[in-house]
């Protein structure tokens, strides 16, 4: 089969088509026919060189965490899937032993992982893992929602967001800001978000945003985000100064869900303001299987539309790490083995 494959840690141009067996399940698993995978954030920054997870004697690597497509094969021992269905995969890897595990949620696992392999032509998965498809939902839009939808739903169910809340999603126009601005819709809640870009403010707006601000200074932000109201939540998926701003235009009481470094690994926090104000900073990894199972059923049902900017054939799949980097995007790219 073939497999787009980081050759290189250098950015899109390390990216190459490479062959490689076809996969065999072993028990307990799956084997996927992928008819789509989605990029994310985190596949770039490993093809970028700026992930821990990937060293050079690793390469070539093959990511690609979200997959949708149909089971070809499964091992012994699998009950939940059979060839012939239509799935998409919780990318989560968890121990299944630990005592988040077993308590729950399980994104709080000691060993949490993600699943690579994604961006080839057949992917060997565990086949728990894997959600069935209403004849509704494509496995484009599939492949669109587990990494940036339900990292966006876990992020405003641990912010407490409901009805008449308004939400601050600084950087509205990614992945996870478009996810969380539609999906902000769903629980109730009223959006402010920001962007660099008009355009790109303008297609967010058509997709649900309530209130749009241009810029990216935070000293400029809070002033406007002021102007439209106290946010009872910040979705906060950039990290770096971003956070300071978010803390600053929150109400009493309110809480900031934290789940990127987009605008960098550091943040600074006003200890007066957080503990006189009673506001809540909290850190978010992903969602679980049980989310990702609810949206795919928002979907179906019509009350979510992922947002897909384009897709790009196996070969392509450089061309779409270099729109990803070039952040003219809005949505989801997707490849399509």
């Amino acid at each position: 089969m073939r497999a787009a494959a980081f050759t290189d840690l250098v950015g899109p141009d390390g990216v190459g088509l490479v062959d490689r067996p076809d996969p065999e399940p072993g028990a307990g698993e799956a084997v996927v026919d992928v008819e789509a995978c989605a990029l994310n954030r985190h596949d770039l920054w490993i093809l970028e060189g700026d992930s821990a997870m990937v060293a050079a004697d690793d390469l070539p690597f093959v990511s690609g965490l979200d997959v949708a497509g149909t089971v070809r094969d499964v091992g012994d021992g699998v009950t939940g899937v059979q060839p012939g269905d239509r799935v998409v995969l919780c990318p989560n890897e968890t121990c299944g032993t630990c005592r988040f595990c077993r308590e729950g949620p399980e994104n709080l696992c000691e060993e949490f992982s993600l699943f690579h392999g994604g961006l080839a032509e057949r992917a060997r998965v565990d086949a728990s893992r894997l959600v069935a498809l209403p004849d509704s939902v494509d496995a484009t839009t599939a492949a669109a929602i587990p990494t940036a939808y339900m990292t966006a739903y876990h992020m405003l169910r641990r912010a407490e967001v409901g009805p008449g809340d308004l939400v601050f999603v600084p950087g509205a126009t990614g992945g996870v800001g478009v996810a969380a601005v539609q999906l902000a819709s769903v629980f109730g809640a009223e959006t402010v978000g920001t962007s660099s870009s008009r355009e790109k403010l303008d297609r967010v707006t058509e997709l649900g945003l309530d209130h749009a601000i241009r810029g990216t200074d935070p000293a400029d932000l809070r002033e406007e985000v002021g102007a439209v109201g106290t946010p009872d939540a910040v979705l906060n998926h950039l990290g770096g100064e971003y956070t300071a701003l978010g803390q600053d235009v929150l109400r009493r009481g309110g809480r900031m869900v934290v789940c990127g470094r987009t605008a960098g690994g550091r943040s600074e926090i006003d200890i007066p303001d957080l503990f006189l104000g009673h506001k809540r900073i909290v850190g978010s990894t992903m969602g679980t299987q049980t989310d990702l199972e609810t949206i795919v059923d928002l979907v179906a049902a019509g009350d979510v539309a992922p947002e897909v900017e384009d897709t790009y054939p196996l070969a392509e799949t450089g061309d779409a790490f270099a729109a990803m980097q070039d952040r003219d995007t809005v949505g989801k790219l997707v490849v399509t083995p």
